[in-house]
Formats: structure tokens, sequence, C-alpha cells
């Protein structure tokens, strides 16, 4: 199976396509190549991206029937008669009419197929039971997942054992906390996965086809799910490729002029995971918490976008919790870090074209080797499509000096003009293409990314609205109070969503996103948000590095295997030590409002429980990674 992925910016005549064979074991789809930009005269091409034949759409309306023997799926779209059935004895997939759904059928509607997976128990089948309405990108509905059934093909469970039982509880938790977090997108009739350039660039083929089959791998999350349908193109139109991210539209007017402006982060399904536990790439390139950002603006007819991306630093390094509130990073001494970090940039330029870095992790402290390994690789690469910018975020905006961030902006202004934007006129020609990108990182690609994509997206913005007639000239967006108050607050609820998918809590520093300046509540809401963050990525982060592998096939139930590896035994150390800090702490807590005869005898009651108490805990604090929540289903790529 081969699919290829249509430049974001022309690159070198050499290269066309992208292939993803060999790049994942999961799901990629069939299909020809999108076509390569042309580098003829500008203007001449005509935009198809809105366009989705007939045969390329997905079934919007659908039933489930369920009976004893199967589940049906039947097609209620205008003039559909399919109707897909699955087997719950063979779990065999077909294609039949609805003549033959059985009357006695128990039916509900459902508003898509989310796919298959198999856990201890058998096969389960998931649909979306719940869809609440985004908007519409040019007149295509496009939709957020709100609830989630997992379907058992087995009528009941007394095949199990008492253990078997219990792990699939534990396999269907981690099934439902994954469908719980917010932000699955799908719209049955426009192709999510793929920017307003890439769509730009297409062959009339690739229009036909399915939206599964020419969705781009990257962004469909239940690709695994879907890996019996993409070997049936007949019941493609079936089949819902869902994203993972942010969507927002919103209906703006500047000048009495109405426009849409719509924000969408995409975040990458390779290599994907929580904080602490998915850093750095993996040795196909995929960078970790890799999110592709993009900006439309579409206004009488004709439309604009402004694409970014941010993702961890590519190459090996790790910074596993150990109890500790920032571990210090690590980076591998035993790896060729130069052979996946050049993947990752052949695969940035072929995508996006030109990449400026830029980089904002600490100059000093624990990040200081990052960020010179960083620099040195970029330098070593020589690679002239590749340009590199370091600021220290923290040092320069210290002290509440937010103005400081115009230093970082005026560096790239030069660079921003050259990579322009895409823009497509009402007539459907393509008058710009983007013809590089700002590739943004922190250490978490969360906070402070999020604040500098915002500042390069509005200045882009400015740009396309002035050249659409929208601003008059010498009008600045900051001016139009309604709108930058939109803005902004579409920003910030992207920052919030991207960090609770990543870190389990909410975005910081997003009163700077909201208001333009830092607050004093907002230093609050930081220090809370961290607390939990801490929280999670120590005692709760394995569970769930654990869910998003199993949703994402990283991880393969096996029904037959002896000893699950949900069962691993911690010696008991683990138990024992936190027993004993609480009881000691709790007797120099009592020894002290209990006092006894002398205060000598007080003093020496508090002395030994209190060193007791120290003492067990700084043995675990230097054990520390033996006391958090670690990953149990996958040891290799994520344990490097």
């Amino acid at each position: 199976m081969a699919a290829a992925l249509a430049l974001q910016g022309p690159p070198p005549a050499a290269i066309a396509t992208i292939c993803f064979r060999g790049c994942s074991d999961r799901f990629v789809p069939r299909g020809r190549p999108l076509s390569r930009p042309g580098r003829g005269k500008r203007g001449r091409r005509r935009w198809r991206g809105g366009d989705m034949a007939a045969a390329a759409a997905a079934y919007g309306s659908l039933k489930l029937h369920i009976t004893p023997e199967k589940f049906y799926v039947e097609a209620c779209d205008d003039g559909a008669n399919d109707v897909l059935a699955f087997d719950r004895v063979s779990t065999e997939v077909t294609l039949t009419v609805k003549k033959d759904v059985p009357p006695a059928a128990v039916t509900r509607p459902i508003y898509g197929i989310l796919g298959t997976i198999r856990l201890v128990a058998g096969t389960y089948l998931i649909v979306i039971t719940k869809k609440k309405k985004v908007g519409e990108i040019f007149n295509h509905a496009i939709w957020k997942a709100a609830d989630f059934d997992i379907l058992s093909y087995k009528k009941t469970m007394l095949h199990l054992t008492d253990i078997q039982l219990q792990d699939n509880k534990v396999f269907l938790s981690m099934l439902s906390h994954v469908l719980n977090v917010d932000g699955f997108y799908f719209s049955t009739t426009y192709d999510l996965t793929h920017t307003l350039q890439r769509l730009a660039n297409t062959s009339p083929e690739f229009q036909e086809m399915s939206l599964l089959e020419r969705a781009d791998p990257r962004f469909v999350w239940n690709g695994h799910l879907l890996r019996e349908f993409a070997a049936q193109p007949e019941i493609h139109r079936f089949a819902t490729p869902v994203m993972h991210g942010f969507i927002t539209m919103n209906s703006c007017s500047i000048n009495g002029k109405c426009f849409d402006w719509l924000l969408i982060s995409r975040r990458s399904c390779f290599r994907a995971g929580v904080r602490y536990y998915v850093r750095g790439i993996d040795s196909e390139g995929h960078a970790a918490n890799f999110v592709e950002t993009e900006q439309i603006v579409h206004y009488k007819g004709s439309k604009a976008s402004f694409v970014q991306t941010r993702g961890s630093i590519p190459f090996f390094w790790s910074q596993r919790p150990n109890l500790k509130y920032k571990p210090k990073p690590q980076i591998s001494k035993t790896v060729n870090h130069m052979d996946g970090f050049q993947r990752h940039f052949d695969s940035q330029i072929i995508s996006y074209g030109k990449q400026m870095i830029v980089n904002l992790v600490n100059q000093k402290g624990s990040e200081k080797p990052l960020e010179q390994t960083f620099s040195k690789m970029v330098n070593s690469m020589g690679n002239g499509m590749v340009r590199y910018v370091a600021f220290d975020f923290h040092k320069e905006c210290s002290r509440m000096r937010w103005d400081r961030l115009q230093i970082l902006l005026n560096q790239l202004t030069e660079q921003q003009d050259e990579f322009s934007y895409f823009l497509v006129d009402s007539d459907g020609k393509v008058v710009t293409q983007q013809e590089g990108i700002f590739r943004s990182n922190c250490m978490d690609c969360l906070d402070r990314t999020n604040v500098i994509q915002s500042l390069l997206a509005r200045r882009s913005l400015q740009a396309q609205l002035q050249r659409l007639g929208v601003l008059h000239v010498g009008q600045r967006i900051e001016e139009q109070a309604e709108f930058e108050k939109i803005y902004k607050n579409a920003w910030a609820d992207n920052a919030n969503a991207c960090a609770k998918q990543y870190a389990g809590t909410g975005a910081l520093k997003t009163d700077y996103t909201r208001t333009g300046k830092r607050t004093q509540w907002g230093l609050i809401m930081d220090g809370w948000n961290s607390l939990i963050r801490y929280y999670k990525n120590n005692f709760s982060d394995g569970f769930r590095q654990d869910a998003i592998d199993l949703f994402l096939g990283n991880y393969s139930v096996d029904e037959i295997e002896p000893s699950s590896p949900l069962h691993i035994k911690k010696d008991w150390k683990f138990l024992a030590l936190p027993i004993i800090m609480v009881v000691a702490f709790s007797m120099c807590i009592i020894c002290l409002l209990m006092a006894g005869d002398t205060w000598t005898e007080t003093l020496a009651y508090v002395l030994f429980w209190g060193s007791a108490s120290f003492g067990t805990f700084a043995i675990i604090l230097y054990n520390g990674k033996d006391f958090v929540d670690a990953p149990k289903l996958v040891q290799k790529e994520k344990m490097d």
C-alpha cells in the first residue's frame, strides 16, 4: 500500500511525492499520488479542493440494527440502498441491501463507524452515537464526535476466566479514556486531513477517491480501527476518517465586510503519546506531539491559508518522570541521531517546502544541551532548505517583558514574506502558494510554541485581509477590537486543546494569548495547571500512554497470550516505602500535638519519626523512576 502527500510548498524538482510505505505498520490508505504543484505561471491552476465527487463522500445518515447474529449498518442517504453487515461469529464484514435486515432487529441512529478492534473477549465495533456541528467549510458540514459506543460481538463473557475478564475490562477502560478526550472531528463530504494547498494540487483521479483512500495517514486517528475497511473498497463509504486536534470556525466582520475565519490543528497519530513518555523522534523520523495548524480565510469566494507545524526536538532524547518537578532531559548516546533527523526534515521539506526552525527552549540549565545539539545537527546537515533560529523565550520575556517577542518576529519577517501564503481567487485560480513553513518548538511544543504561532499567524492574516480588501491600507488587526477578541480566544482555546491532549491539563500563558498581557490571575492559573500536570505526569500517564498505544494499534491484544503485560508485579518496597513514610510523618505530627512529660522526650520522638519520614522520602525520590506510573503495553521506542 502506498499513499503520496502533495507538497505544501514547491520542493526541489527531483522530489515529487512522499511514500509512507514502511513508516508504520498501521493503516495506510491506498491510491494514486497527489499531483505536484506546477512551476509555470502562477494563477493558471484551478482550485478543486472543495469539490467532492459523489463516490468520494461517506454516508452521512446511518442506522444501526442489532440482532443476536449480526450488526447491520444501514445507509439512509437519499437513494442509498447499501447495508453493511458485521457477522458477530465469523467477524466477516459484507455488503448487503436493506431488505436483508431482519424486522426484529433493535434499531437506533448512529453518525459514523469508527472501526473495529480485537480485545481479550473478541472483536468490538466502535460507533459514533452523538455529534455536534462545529460549522461549515465551503458548504461542507464539519462535526465533532461527542459520544461513542463500544459494542461487543460476543453475546456473553462466559468463555473468559476471571483474569481475562479483568484484563478485558482494563482494555475497555483504556479505549473509553481515549474516546473521552475532547477533540475528535469528522466530515462525510470534506477531507479534513489535508490543507487547502495540498487539496489544490490534486489530480482528478484523487478527487474521485473515497475519503478513506485519500486521507493523509498522519492525521487519521482511527486508521488502525479501519484496517478491515481499507482492504475492501466497496465499503469505503461506510468508513469515517476521524481527525484529532482542534477546529474553530468564526463568522467575522471588519469594515462592514463579512468573512469566515477558521483555525484547524491536526495532531499526528505517528509517535503519539503523553508528555514525558513520548519525546523526540522515532527511527522513521516522526516527531512527538507533531501538530499541523492551518489558518483559513474565506471572503467572497476567495480562500487564503497559512500553515505552521510544531513538533518535539527531532533527535533521540527522553525525559522520563521520576517524581521530580522537572526531570532532566537525557540525549541518547547509543544511536545515530542524524539518520532520524535527516528523515524528519526530508519528510518536512517534501510535505511543506522550505523550513524555518524556531527553537524556543532555554539556552541555559537543563534545556541548554538540547538547543546546542539541535543547532549543531542543523549545521551538520548542511541543507539550504532548512534554517534555524534560537530564541530563549523565558530569558527574553522574563519579568513580564512580553514586548520583547517583537525581537523574534523582526528576525522572522523576511523569511515569512518569502514563504508567503496560499491564496485562490473567487474564479478558482491559484494566485500564490506557500513556499515554506515555520516549524516551532519548545520543550512540550505547547505553551511557548502556541504564543509564537499565534503572532506569526496574525502577521500572515494581516497581509491576507489587506490583499482581499477587508482591511484598508494602514489598518491593523490589533485595532479591530471585536475581531481581535475572537482571534485571541481562538488561539488560546487551541492551546488548551493541544495541551489537554498531550500533557493532560490546559495550556500555560493563555492569559497573554487572550489579552495580550500577563496577569496575576494568569500566573495563579499557570501554577495550578503545573501542579495538575505534575500529578498526572507521575501518577496517571502510564495508563494514558497505554490507552493511546492500544487505540492506535501500537499494541495488539493477543487472546491466547498466557501472561498479560498488565500483570507486571512490583517489588514489595514500592508498596511498603510509601506506607512507612506516611506512618512516620503521621507519628511525627502526633508527637508534636501530644507533647510528652518533658520537652526532651517530645523532641526525641519528633526527631525519630521525622528522620524516618524524611529518610524514607529520600529513598523514594532517589528511586523515583520506579515509583511513577509507567506504561505496560509498549516497551520499545517509547522507552528510548
